[in-house]
């Protein structure tokens, strides 16, 4: 039993790892990423501050639902 566990346990942290390495890589082609409405950029003297509110907001309900979806028995 706890053998079988172990090894549910593997093949969803490898589902993961997949995942986020899909999307590490399609974020790189979807320009919309990062630059949304209500993401903050100061650009000033030599210094850019760059601080993705938006983006941010929606990653994290992507990742809820997605975690939610897989948590579900």
């Amino acid at each position: 039993m706890a053998l079988e566990s172990l090894g549910k346990f593997l093949i969803i942290i490898g589902v993961v790892l997949i995942s986020v390495g899909a999307l590490l890589m399609m974020f790189g082609k979807l320009p919309w990423i990062g630059r949304l409405p209500g993401d903050i950029v100061i650009r000033k003297e030599g210094v850019t501050i760059y601080i993705p509110l938006v983006t941010m907001l929606l990653l994290s309900l992507v990742l809820t639902i997605f975690f939610n979806l897989i948590g579900r028995k």
